[in-house]
């Protein structure tokens, strides 16, 4: 049977991997499937450069969208997918060897999974998450600090001359076509559970 895609997008630190652990924590894992963007990026030697030097992974071409595409369309043919994780410039980060199972549930996310319309119109359901900037900031320092390993000083640069830009011109207007937009400033609590039922009737359909 073929599985219910879902897209989930939103800006940078609106709280999308959070949303995406509640939701798997509600299945089984033989019941859905993640797939996240962030393991798509291209090699750090191919990411464009700024006019400072820095290397801005927030870019549409930063991401290796036709592998993306190719693993998106094996697990909804029902075929299961390893991939290596992409673990930025962490140093200290050992990439694991991720396997991705086929799942009647498929969830889809990252920041250009609707801006690519090639993902996009594999979509069954389009949700936006979105948080008030300055929400969204504090969350992207805490996590390229712990996990991604930049100083405080690279987060801000990166926020202000990468991050917003493409937000504001390319992901902020998706929302306008998106099925559901969750504001997530505290919390999603309720959404996430109007969707786990949701979800949980396509499983008994």
């Amino acid at each position: 049977m073929k599985p219910y895609t879902i897209g989930i997008t939103g800006g940078s630190g609106s709280g999308k991997t959070f949303f995406l652990q509640g939701l798997s924590a509600f299945f089984k894992p033989s019941e859905i499937c993640l797939i996240s963007q962030d393991n798509y990026y291209k090699p750090r030697d191919q990411q464009p450069i700024d006019e400072n030097g820095i290397k801005n992974f927030d870019l549409p071409v930063s991401i290796d969208r036709e592998s993306f595409l190719d693993d998106l369309l094996k697990l909804k043919a029902g075929q299961d997918v390893i991939k290596k994780e992409y673990t930025f410039n962490n140093p200290s980060a050992e990439p694991k060897q991720l396997e991705f199972k086929a799942a009647p549930i498929l969830v889809v996310e990252g920041l250009f999974v609707q801006y690519f319309e090639e993902i996009a119109k594999e979509l069954d359901l389009k949700i936006f998450i979105e948080a008030k900037d300055h929400v969204k900031l504090g969350r992207r320092i805490k996590r390229d600090q712990v996990e991604r390993g930049y100083d405080i000083d690279d987060v801000l640069y990166r926020y202000q001359y990468h991050v917003m830009p493409i937000y504001e011109s390319s992901i902020e207007p998706l929302k306008h076509y998106a099925d559901l937009v969750i504001p997530n400033n505290s919390h999603f609590t309720n959404a996430l559970d109007v969707l786990k039922i949701y979800l949980s009737s396509k499983l008994q359909a």
